[in-house]
C-alpha cells in the first residue's frame, strides 16, 4: 500500500522558509503536484479555481488565519470535503478543539519530519494500491 502521490496538494504558509520545508518534505514523499499560497485569501482563490485533493495550512497567518481558511473551505459546498491538515507551533488544547470543531482532518505540531507528515497524510487520504 502506498500514498497516491498524484494528488494535487496546496500548501499555505505566510513564511517562505516553511513553504520550502513542506515542499521538500512532500518531494521526499514523492508528491510532485504541489502549489503554494502565502495567505488564506490566496489559498481560497486557488482552491476555488483548482482541483486540490489536500490542503496543508499553517495556523498563524495574517490577514486570514489557517482556522479562518478552514472554516471558509468547510462552508463552501464544492470544497467542504477537501482533506485539510493544520500545522501549528502551538499544541494548546483549545487550538486543537477549535480546529476539530471547524472540521480539520488532521493536525501537525511543529517541528515535524517527513515520516510524521506521511503518517498524517495517510490517515487523511487513506491508502491506495501502488
Amino acid at each position: 500500500m502506498a500514498l497516491d502521490t498524484r494528488t494535487n496538494v496546496l500548501i499555505v504558509d505566510d513564511y517562505k522558509t516553511m513553504l520550502r520545508i513542506i515542499r521538500n518534505l512532500l518531494k521526499q514523499l514523492e508528491f510532485d503536484n504541489v502549489e503554494e499560497a502565502t495567505d488564506g485569501q490566496e489559498a481560497l482563490a486557488k482552491l476555488r479555481q483548482g482541483n486540490f485533493g489536500l490542503v496543508i495550512s499553517d495556523w498563524n497567518m495574517q490577514p486570514m488565519t489557517g482556522l479562518d481558511l478552514l472554516r471558509h473551505v468547510r462552508a463552501d459546498p464544492r470544497l467542504k470535503d477537501t482533506p485539510f491538515i493544520m500545522i501549528t507551533a502551538e499544541s494548546k488544547t483549545e487550538n486543537v478543539v477549535a480546529a476539530k470543531q471547524a472540521g480539520v482532518s488532521n493536525y501537525i505540531v511543529k517541528p515535524f519530519n517527513a515520516e510524521t507528515l506521511r503518517e498524517k497524510i495517510e490517515k487523511v487520504l487513506g491508502h491506495v494500491n501502488a
